[in-house]
């Protein structure tokens, strides 16, 4: 029996695939639970359209993140911070740092998570930040920290 999957399913397939499964698997499982639908000419050709969209869609979002990134990537973001004596930091200096001086310097709304040091901030200097734009594109920031 030919079905296709409306959400994911476990070792069955993901969201959108058109699937051969057993009868008794589709018949009893897969349709009354509203997992899949029968692959009928009609929903076929709808899945298809769908499918279609979600495509253009994706390289749309792929060609927007590419851009934010190479904006990104020209930045330098300056985080002011308190040292001692002996020129090491009070506190560290995290990924919610740079995501807030974003914010402040740059009017730019990035999410504290998809921003990981590449190395431990010690001290005043130039440092570097990855940022995560879209699961398959990165940017590299420069993070400098100067003494408060």
């Amino acid at each position: 029996m030919k079905v296709i999957l409306l959400q994911d399913v476990k070792k069955v397939g993901n969201k959108g695939d058109i699937v051969e499964v057993s009868e008794g698997y589709g018949r009893n499982f897969l349709l009354p639970k509203k997992f899949a639908q029968e692959a009928t000419a009609e929903n076929l050709n709808v899945a298809k359209a769908k499918a279609g969209s979600a495509a253009r869609k994706k390289a749309q979002d792929n060609d927007e993140a590419k851009l934010m990134a190479a904006q990104l990537a020209k930045l330098t973001v300056k985080i002011p911070v308190k040292v001692g004596a002996n020129g090491r930091l009070f506190g560290s200096v995290t990924g919610k740092d740079v995501s807030d001086v974003l914010k402040k310097q740059h009017n730019i709304d990035m999410d504290k998570r998809k921003i990981a040091l590449k190395s431990e901030i010690t001290g005043p200097g130039l440092y570097e930040a990855v940022i995560k734009v879209h699961p398959e594109i990165t940017s590299t920031i420069k993070v400098e920290v100067v003494a408060n």
